[in-house]
């Protein structure tokens, strides 16, 4: 595979990675906001389909590509801009990883609460608050790897 074609499909996955989780971040939000419990288990149910179908796709692929690129264009993964993206990247799968499994859970918890007609446990809204913030760090250390993707020093080229 060729350097541009796997830059483009590289680029083209972290846009699926970032717009994915932002998207879905807002829409679980919302549906939380609304209190209305159709909603939330509705809206529970897609944003765990979407991880599923979108983010762990692209979550697998950002490193595998990047790494190749630097590989093929002769950079070392020690060189600043890489490793602290790694490092960022890292951060953002450490908090990304409990998030999936709230995720999970709250999607079953809105399922039952739907299905058997009553309220939300305090236990979903505990743990809406824990993926609302451990999101916080993520959604911010993606943002950062996107700013060092771009504004990279890479030798040879004119900033």
């Amino acid at each position: 595979m060729s350097y541009l074609t796997l830059k483009t499909l590289h680029i083209l996955s972290m846009v699926l990675l970032f717009g994915t989780g932002l998207g879905s971040a807002y829409y679980k939000w919302m549906a939380d906001r609304s209190r209305q419990l159709a909603h939330i288990a509705v809206t529970n149910r897609h944003v765990v389909l979407a991880d599923w179908c979108f983010t762990m796709p692209t979550v697998i692929f950002q490193p595998i590509s990047g790494v190749a690129m630097a590989y093929l264009a002769d950079i070392p993964l020690a060189t600043p801009w890489i490793a602290i993206s790694l490092g960022l990247y890292c951060l953002a799968g450490i908090c990304w990883l409990p998030v999936v499994w709230l995720q999970v859970r709250m999607q079953n918890l809105a399922a039952a609460a739907r299905e058997s007609e009553s309220p939300l446990p305090q236990t979903y809204w505990q743990m809406a608050r824990w993926w609302f913030w451990l999101g916080v760090p993520a959604f911010t250390s993606m943002v950062a790897v996107v700013a060092l993707m771009v504004f990279k020093h890479v030798p040879g080229v004119a900033p």
